[in-house]
């Protein structure tokens, strides 16, 4: 049918096109469903996918190396880990300005933290060093103020560096904000009162780059005014490195002119500091080749280590490389896990089946009776059955008594049923069987009575008939609840850690463990995205071989 006739096209009540009047209340139409689910929808985003999403994420993020020692990955670069030799003394020095802001940040020691996952030690390494850094360089510290008192004002220090109505080196100051943004995760874009001075930070480089960390860490952080603070000793430290490295101070005129022309004089004799010798002296550790190929391996933003780390292999100077044998627990942890989740399942079918069939084909007043006491578990406290369970198995406890008292086990040999997979099995089919028996009576309830009989009444006996005509029917609802016992038992962890003891705990109790004790998110994150991916493969292959359409919780 045409929406035009011979004087032009149909037009609707308002007198709008009728094609076009249809077009937008087809969208209003949409709107208004979309608007109705969308609490919903937002709900599932929020709760669900952006946690894995950002689960997903964790698992490969590694930007605190970068962010904390972003000089010392720089020059870590071009050293060999493969050789005998620790890195050369340009690493030492950019390792003692990365350390000395973090260190006043508080940020070095998560690193440390970090870092001691890959390699033992270095918590406490980081941790020691940042404490006694301040205390490096004294030497020329001392050297510098005993020539001045101006070098210990912090007014003298400020009309040095600040650009004031001069010419001031923007690049280095954003450079500066950014490096401090991503150190604290604190936005450092605001006014600080300060810009370096242009020719202060060609002169001097390292120097003008120390004191504008220290003027955003001072207003920003500690929310001082930068002009009455004195500097950090890194500042001095770099500013004594700058004049004995031949800076053309001659050349400058601006504020402290003299002050600098007579520094360089007086410096000119002492002795550089060796950054090398100084980290040496704070720990010797500082000179293990271990220590410094782990910084390198894991100074990129982003990293495969989680994940090989969860399949029990390490990142090495030369690739992936399989984990010390004690140390390999993960893919046994894995096995175990699937293993039990795959016998927990078959024992809830077992026992479940007969007592769905039970249900399904009683009276339904006797049923709805019945049901009562499949349901009674959920009002029972998880904690509490399991606990239950503990006090059931124990040695000393009930089923042991009982298995004495009848004379079928001798006092001195009584069973181990806890602290095993045993007791963890026996455990999480008590507490997943509702929810295996819940969808087969579902199904089954819908499978007529006269099907049976009429099988009977063509000569099948009574197995014939229930494995020909009525099993079939009901293995919807064994699909069913096979899928809900098994993602459900996966992914299990109290039971396991309160009844399963070494050789009864699945996966999920080493992810608890890393998200609530050791706080290494990132092998958490690879660990559940490997058992996310696990899950998915087997219902994919589920999918395939069963099919997901004949799965069904009723008629």
């Amino acid at each position: 049918m045409s929406d035009t006739t011979q004087n032009g096209p149909v037009l609707a009540a308002d007198g709008t096109p009728l094609k076009r009047s249809l077009a937008r209340a087809l969208r209003m139409q949409k709107m208004r469903a979309l608007m109705l689910i969308a609490p919903l929808l937002l709900f599932v985003v929020i709760t669900f996918i952006a946690p894995i999403a950002d689960m997903l994420f964790r698992s490969v993020e590694n930007k605190i190396v970068a962010t904390t020692l972003p000089n010392t990955v720089v020059a870590l670069q071009d050293w060999d880990a493969t050789g005998d030799a620790p890195p050369a003394e340009p690493v030492y020095e950019s390792l003692y300005y990365d350390m000395f802001v973090a260190a006043e940040a508080k940020e070095h020691t998560k690193l440390g933290s970090r870092l001691n996952y890959e390699q033992t030690g270095l918590s406490s390494l980081f941790r020691s060093s940042g404490r006694r850094l301040d205390d490096a360089g004294e030497a020329q510290i001392d050297a510098l103020e005993d020539l001045n008192p101006a070098w210990e004002d912090p007014a003298f220090w400020y009309a040095l560096m600040d650009a004031g109505s001069g010419a001031a080196d923007d690049d280095l100051l954003a450079a500066k904000r950014k490096q401090m943004t991503e150190l604290t995760d604190i936005d450092h874009g605001v006014d600080i009162g300060f810009a370096p001075r242009a020719d202060i930070s060609q002169l001097l480089p390292k120097t003008a780059d120390a004191y504008t960390l220290f003027a955003l860490f001072t207003a920003v952080e500690d929310e001082d005014v930068v002009a009455e603070e004195e500097p950090w000793e890194a500042v001095k430290v770099a500013l004594v490195q700058d004049l004995q490295e031949g800076a053309d101070v001659s050349s400058y005129t601006g504020p402290g002119a003299a002050e600098l022309a007579a520094a360089q004089t007086a410096l000119a004799e002492l002795p550089a500091m060796n950054f090398k010798e100084v980290f040496l002296d704070i720990d010797k550790d500082w000179g293990s080749v271990d220590n410094w190929s782990t910084i390198q391996t894991y100074s990129p933003r982003y990293t495969s280590g989680y994940f090989l780390n969860a399949i029990d292999m390490q990142k090495g100077p030369d690739g992936p490389e399989a984990r010390p044998e004690n140390q390999q627990i993960y893919m046994m942890l894995f096995k175990r896990t699937l293993f039990m989740s795959l016998v927990i399942t078959g024992s809830c079918i077992l026992l479940g089946y007969p007592v769905a069939w039970i249900l399904a084909n009683l009276p339904m007043r006797t049923a709805n009776l019945l049901m009562i006491l499949v349901l009674l578990p959920f009002w029972t406290s998880l904690l509490v059955r399991t606990s239950a369970w503990k006090v059931m198995l124990q040695q000393q406890g009930v089923i042991n008594d009982v298995l004495v008292w009848l004379g079928l086990v001798a006092d001195d040999a009584r069973l181990v049923m806890i602290n095993n997979q045993f007791g963890t099995i026996v455990a999480m089919t008590h507490i997943l069987l509702p929810f295996m028996i819940l969808p087969m009576y579902s199904v089954m309830q819908t499978i007529p009575p006269s099907y049976l009989r009429a099988a009977k009444s063509l000569g099948a006996n009574n197995w014939t008939a229930f494995w020909r005509v009525y099993f079939p029917q009901s293995v919807p609802g064994i699909g069913a609840g096979s899928i809900l016992v098994f993602i459900l038992s996966i992914g299990y962890y109290i039971t396991p850690e309160i009844v399963g003891g070494t050789t009864g705990t699945f996966i999920s109790n080493r992810i608890a463990y890393h998200i609530s004790s050791s706080l290494n998110w990132g092998l958490a994150a690879a660990l559940g995205a490997i058992l996310l991916a696990v899950v998915l493969l087997l219902y994919y292959a589920y999918d395939k071989i069963v099919g997901i359409d004949n799965v069904k919780l009723g008629g």
